[in-house]
């Protein structure tokens, strides 16, 4: 099988809501001179071989080798500017920007995801404690910002992991992220992650936390579109779709990336007045991509699409807060974490590929 058709099948299976959520995640495959990474805002499910973006390895190491500027915004406009000149004349679409990060492991395949499962784990406030006793063998690095940071930090970290162990991890978990597994082949990425889901799901049971969220009745057809109505004139948007639910308990603040990028960090939990909507956007600065109140728990967007994601991530959300609680309770993202990701156009370019 092809190179592109083995990332493709890879893509595939760890392209489910049990490890990525929305256009969350992202593989790669590698030869000495090119990497083929996921395009930026794809999904893994959704992936042909076709999709992927070849990069060349040797233009892309001058990234490396480049000197930083001191602003986040013009240091990631560079970083912009030299993963597009890598980008072989074979490729589409934008690559991931975690591509050189990818591009730093020896690994033929990457496969990076972000289980609820090991989410419960890397937001947890004892995690890496945990993490060093469930995986011994595994690197885990405390969170760092997204993008060229996170890829040299990356850098640094497996450089100093080989020189000590002889070899570079196949397991790398990030704090508030996920988890990167590397392999040179296919199906020890698969016995990896096996072991790695299998390993976490004994740990929630030895302490009898269930995997699985308890969410209440779903609210009858009347209710949600009396709600829908309220959103809208408090929006004023009469376009505004909403997708709905039974309730559950929602995380507190800001969880991870995803989902501050699909249903945000804070959420709504009163009834949508326009009083309440305008003081929630005071104090935030957005709109509410999530509400609560009474028997319902609500996304909402532009798009249904877009109102879905928001739902399925405050979801996604509670089920790590509940997890987290094997791992000394949620620990959340801080505010200068939250501010960058919220301020970032990668994140708002993967945002814009969801309709």
């Amino acid at each position: 099988m092809e190179l592109l058709d083995v990332i493709t099948e890879l893509s595939h299976e760890f392209g489910t809501a049990e490890y990525v959520r929305g256009g969350g995640g992202n593989t790669s495959v590698k030869t000495d001179s090119t990497l083929w990474v996921k395009p930026s805002g794809t999904t893994l499910a959704d992936l042909k071989p076709s999709d992927f973006v070849a990069l060349d390895r040797s233009k892309l190491g001058a990234l490396y080798r480049a000197e930083p500027p001191a602003d986040a915004a013009e240091r990631e406009a560079m970083v912009k500017e030299l993963m597009a000149q890598a980008v072989l004349p074979s490729g589409s679409g934008r690559p991931s920007v975690e591509a050189p990060l990818h591009d730093s492991l020896s690994a033929r395949y990457v496969v990076h995801t972000h289980p609820a499962l090991v989410n419960g784990m890397t937001c947890g406030k004892e995690g890496k404690a945990a993490c060093r006793r469930c995986f011994p063998q595994s690197l885990w690095l405390d969170y760092v910002d997204p993008g060229y940071t996170l890829c040299m930090a990356v850098r640094k970290a497996v450089a100093d992991y080989k020189a000590d162990f002889g070899r570079e991890p196949a397991l790398i978990f990030l704090k508030n992220h996920g988890v990167f597994v590397a392999a040179d082949e296919a199906d020890e990425i698969r016995k990896l992650y096996i072991g790695l889901m299998t390993t976490l799901q004994r740990h929630y049971a030895g302490r009898s936390i269930s995997c699985k969220l308890p969410v209440g009745p779903a609210p009858d057809a009347t209710e949600v579109a009396a709600a829908r109505e309220m959103i809208r004139q408090a929006f004023e948007d009469p376009t505004v779709r909403v997708a709905a639910s039974g309730p559950f308990e929602l995380p507190q603040g800001p969880i991870s990336p995803d989902h501050l990028v699909y249903a945000k960090s804070f959420y709504l939990t009163e009834k949508p007045t326009v009083e309440a909507v305008a003081t929630f956007r005071e104090k935030h600065g957005y709109l509410p991509q999530v509400v609560a109140f009474g028997p319902m728990a609500l996304g909402v967007g532009p798009t249904p699409k877009k109102a879905e994601l928001a739902l399925e991530l405050a979801t996604d959300g509670a089920i790590v807060k509940q997890l987290a609680e094997a791992f000394g309770g949620i620990d959340y993202m801080t505010d200068a974490a939250r501010e960058f990701i919220e301020n970032w156009e990668v994140e708002s370019y993967r945002s814009g590929q969801i309709k």
